[in-house]
């Protein structure tokens, strides 16, 4: 073991850091799995927690003292926990120790027989993070489907309505009665759907995680109609809202699910600025080609 007064003030800084990373994540791992108690995700939870302790200790051999939590990332990543669920919650945390790869590629070279623990330890927490089950993940593609589908369709509905219209409570009328409609439409096409796949998902909730996101993304991209009377400002919040709503959610399936987020970001807002641009030009022709004046 190296000597613990042969290290230099740099290494001890970067050990106490360390060192308070695996508290902090040990007390978030510890409430996670006293909140789940005596389940198989709870379980799982409570040997991550044990690692993160065993880290902790290790740390202690060369600082010497109990190093304080950060009591606000605590409660930061248990409230986050119950929004956004287990699974994104643990795999953001997880990101965030990743990036402190330099620090403990400095203290190795200070600490030599960290090398062999720190490697077998972050394996072992990647095979126990892919045990965890959580059962609001198996409908996330529903969830994408609503969202995808509402964004596509209204954006391009509203973007033509816009000029073929150019009255934003007339818009929002049009909007609504056409995206709602086509939420139960979609709904129930994904009833059927997940019913014919068999694939362990109910349907019912399948079509209520579909419904929701589509009736979700409606009343949000309407929204702005009804608060302004300026038509073209009006899209021009729609298609932010839009925007904002594919990054949050993309962001998110990428961290849970840990896929690719700049291609499918990229990807979804591509085809809903097309498709808005295209049928914001069709609103036009149609307005000018049959005199429309509302």
């Amino acid at each position: 073991m190296t000597d613990p007064q042969a290290l230099s003030a740099a290494t001890r800084q970067d050990i106490l850091a360390a060192q308070r990373t695996e508290r902090t994540e040990y007390l978030v791992y510890r409430r996670l799995a006293e909140r789940l108690g005596d389940t198989p995700n709870g379980r799982v939870l409570a040997r991550l927690a044990q690692d993160e302790l065993n880290h902790n200790i290790f740390w202690k051999q060369y600082t010497g003292v109990d190093v304080e939590p950060d009591r606000r990332q605590v409660a930061w990543y248990a409230l986050l926990s119950r929004v956004a669920g287990l699974t994104f919650t643990i795999k953001l945390m997880e990101g965030g120790e990743k990036s402190a790869q330099a620090l403990y590629a400095r203290i190795v070279q200070q600490v030599p027989e960290a090398q062999p623990l720190l490697a077998a330890e972050d394996e072992h927490e990647q095979r126990l993070m892919e045990m965890i089950d959580e059962h609001g993940l198996r409908y996330v593609g529903s969830v994408v489907l609503g969202l995808s589908d509402a964004i596509v369709e209204l954006t391009g509905t509203l973007a033509g309505l816009t000029l073929a219209l150019a009255n934003t409570r007339l818009i929002a009328l049009t909007g609504s009665i056409v995206g709602l409609s086509a939420s139960l439409s979609m709904a129930a096409s994904e009833f059927l759907s997940t019913q014919s796949e068999q694939d362990g998902r109910e349907p019912g909730r399948a079509s209520l995680y579909t419904g929701i996101a589509y009736v979700f993304t409606v009343l949000s991209l309407i929204l702005p109609y009804l608060l302004t009377t300026r038509y073209l400002l009006a899209l021009g919040l729609t298609l932010s809202v839009a925007m904002l709503i594919i990054l949050t959610f993309t962001y998110y399936v990428s961290v849970a699910l840990g896929v690719p987020f700049r291609k499918r970001f990229l990807q979804m807002a591509g085809i809903s600025l097309g498709v808005a641009t295209l049928s914001f030009v069709i609103g036009h022709l149609v307005r000018t080609v049959f005199g429309v004046d509302v």
